[in-house]
């Protein structure tokens, strides 16, 4: 059965700096492209941060670009991701996301997801 659990979230001043971690289990990790995501009250889940699964190359939301950071240990089969000058339009739950990239559409999984608040 494949879980991934997220963690780290939680409520961070403005400028503040969180890291959350998501531990995946069950799966080939490294036959997974990570993702994070994030979804804000009354708005549709956006796309993060990706990682690749063998260049470890990553792609940003141009709103996260120079703030956030991916990264991936395939040894303890987890993702990262360091958010760092955060915002109040950075509150949402954050979920994380595997896809098979060995196929076009590869089987793809979603974490239970955490919520990061940013608030005075």
């Amino acid at each position: 059965q494949v879980q991934l659990v997220e963690s780290g979230g939680g409520l961070v001043q403005p400028g503040g700096s969180l890291r959350l971690s998501c531990a995946a289990f069950g799966l080939t990790f490294t036959d997974y492209r990570m993702s994070w995501y994030r979804q804000a009250p009354g708005k549709e889940r956006e796309l993060v941060a990706t990682i690749d699964d063998f260049t470890h190359r990553t792609k940003y939301a141009d709103s996260v670009k120079g703030r956030f950071t991916i990264f991936r240990d395939d040894v303890e089969f987890t993702v990262y991701l360091q958010m760092s000058y955060l915002n109040p339009q950075d509150t949402a739950v954050y979920f994380c996301h595997a896809q098979d990239s060995r196929a076009i559409s590869g089987a793809e999984y979603w974490g239970q997801g955490t919520q990061v608040t940013v608030s005075p």
